[in-house]
């Protein structure tokens, strides 16, 4: 696996995105189980069809464009391929000194926020940590952890070890970064509302940012057409009270996530499976769509 990531990185991003949005519209085209997901997801979301359908290709080329940001960008500036938008919003935070914590959804290129963060933000001293879900294959395994780390930029498995790395950084003044539209285990979550019907909901994000102070910004890569590159967004977030309740924050962060989405419907990762049940979770668990 290592062998072939580190071959396929060396192609142009603008054919890594060709190939990708080809092999995106396969899986999609040979598997029945993730059409249905795909498009009751974006039902559920109230999106027009054809302001979703881009994402169906979307979905490859987020996979063709790992091995180019993973192996061939490591150590190198992104310069022409990335474009900032509210850049200005992380300055402010950072100069508070309270800690920052960036929330981002499966939208876009969120691979590239963490990178662009660490190249213009954070060093290796005080680097920006985002929590990650580890591959379940071996060789996976083994590129994710030599090709995420670099300087500026730390990871925390998602696990009990992780979140405390998270909340020392913090502490520090330090950036960290997760995804909040992830399902997490069982017990680590509350239901709370995802367009309009109850998903488990992790309530990390908010415990961060109660626990400790933190400022908190919405971010997300756009990826732009014909392999150009990448633009990321900065946005305000909206207030996480101090003594809100774990659903009432999850709810707050769930529409954070949704008014991202509902700016570029069709970079959004559709196919997820945001409404599953946590292993373990009783099913009669989940309240009652309203």
């Amino acid at each position: 696996m290592t062998w072939l990531f580190r071959a396929i990185s060396w192609l142009p991003l603008a054919f890594l995105h060709a190939l990708g949005g080809l092999l995106g519209w396969l899986v999609y085209g040979l598997s029945p189980t993730y059409r249905r997901r795909f498009k009751a997801n974006v039902a559920q979301a109230g999106i027009a069809w054809p302001e979703a359908r881009p994402a169906i290709a979307a979905a490859g080329r987020m996979a063709a464009e790992l091995p180019w940001l993973w192996v061939a960008q490591k150590g190198r500036p992104l310069g022409s391929k990335l474009q900032w938008d509210g850049a200005e919003h992380v300055e402010a935070a950072l100069a508070a000194g309270k800690g920052l914590v960036l929330l981002t959804p499966h939208l876009g290129c969120f691979e590239i926020c963490a990178q662009a963060i660490a190249e213009r933000f954070t060093t290796p001293e005080a680097p920006i940590t985002v929590l990650y879900r580890p591959a379940r294959q071996a060789s996976l395994r083994e590129v994710m952890a030599g090709s995420r780390e670099r300087p500026g930029l730390a990871t925390a498995p998602a696990q009990l070890s992780g979140v405390r790395q998270m909340i020392r950084a913090l502490r520090k003044g330090e950036v960290v970064g997760l995804l909040p539209d992830q399902v997490p285990p069982e017990g680590l979550g509350v239901w709370a509302p995802f367009f309009g019907q109850p998903a488990y909901t992790m309530t990390l994000a908010a415990r961060l940012v109660q626990q400790t102070g933190a400022a908190v910004l919405l971010i997300w890569g756009e990826r732009l057409p014909a392999g150009r590159g990448y633009v990321v967004h900065v946005l305000p977030a909206p207030d996480i009270a101090p003594d809100a309740s774990p659903e009432a924050a999850a709810a707050t962060v769930n529409a954070a996530m949704e008014s991202l989405i509902r700016r570029a419907p069709g970079q959004y990762l559709w196919g997820y499976h945001r409404y599953k049940q946590p292993r373990g979770l009783d099913i009669g668990a989940a309240p009652p769509t309203p």
